[in-house]
């Protein structure tokens, strides 16, 4: 768990990442960072799976992505600024492969800003509320925008960039679309409000994640959205009564920051 220091507010970060089923010995291909700089820092990178078709590692991408973004958190040309931070990390990644990213940094004095490409995603829960989500990015369902290594991809420059303003008692909760596609908002709120430790937190969103998307009867955010898109069972199963339903087998990586202030 990680603390900043200094007067103000700051995040108080707990983290758990678990691997897709298949994927737990290379250790998934999400990646994350948090730092104490100044109210805190976190970010979630996740390593486009399509890759692995073409015999490259997708987590190599999002590791080397957010490992240059941690690196670079305090540079000067990077001014505390998320787009900025991911164009310079972006810009330093050699791997080959694709990754959505999202990265927070939280001033002393309340202010958040965010700079997202593609379908990870950040709540602010206040009160047993979720006062502010990020929107995903997509080309089409299951789709997202993506850094790339390939002229193709999208770049900083089509990163959605928000500010909220973060208040002492917010829980923040920032995810990998392994969250998001498994767990609903209101079971978001419940979770985080049922633990004083962010640690704690984290890791019980994973493992309610991962529950979810081992249950092929449960009616997942990911599988409503999906039929809302029309892709559903075939014709003949819904005269049967039967519809798509089902978790979303992914990685998922999960950080809880709680607000305090010093």
């Amino acid at each position: 768990m990680f603390y900043s220091s200094g007067g103000g507010v700051f995040l108080s970060i707990g983290t758990h990442l678990i691997p897709h089923p298949n994927k737990v010995e290379k250790g998934g291909e999400d990646a994350f960072f948090i730092s104490s700089y100044k109210g805190g820092v976190i970010a979630v990178a996740d390593g486009v799976s399509g890759w692995a078709e073409r015999d490259v590692n997708p987590a190599l991408f999002s590791r080397e992505l957010m490992a240059h973004a941690s690196n670079l958190v305090e540079d000067e040309e990077v001014q505390y600024d998320p787009r900025t931070l991911i164009k310079k990390a972006h810009a330093a990644t050699s791997s080959t492969g694709s990754a959505t990213a999202i990265v927070a940094m939280l001033e002393r004095n309340g202010t958040m800003k965010i700079a997202n490409v593609g379908d990870c995603g950040l709540h602010v829960v206040r009160k047993g509320q979720i006062v502010f989500s990020t929107s995903p990015q997509e080309h089409y369902f299951d789709c997202p925008y993506q850094l790339s290594s390939e002229a193709v991809g999208q770049t900083y420059l089509d990163a959605t960039v928000t500010t909220v303003e973060i208040m002492e008692g917010d829980t923040v909760v920032m995810g990998s679309d392994g969250l998001f596609d498994n767990v609903f908002a209101r079971e978001i709120i419940s979770v985080v409000g049922s633990y004083n430790n962010s640690a704690d937190a984290a890791k019980a969103l994973a493992n309610l994640a991962y529950d979810h998307s081992q249950n092929s009867k449960f009616d997942s955010p990911y599988s409503q959205e999906a039929r809302a898109r029309d892709f559903d069972v075939p014709w003949w199963k819904k005269i049967m009564g039967m519809k798509l339903t089902g978790g979303k087998l992914d990685d998922i990586t999960v950080i809880v920051g709680q607000v305090k202030s010093s």
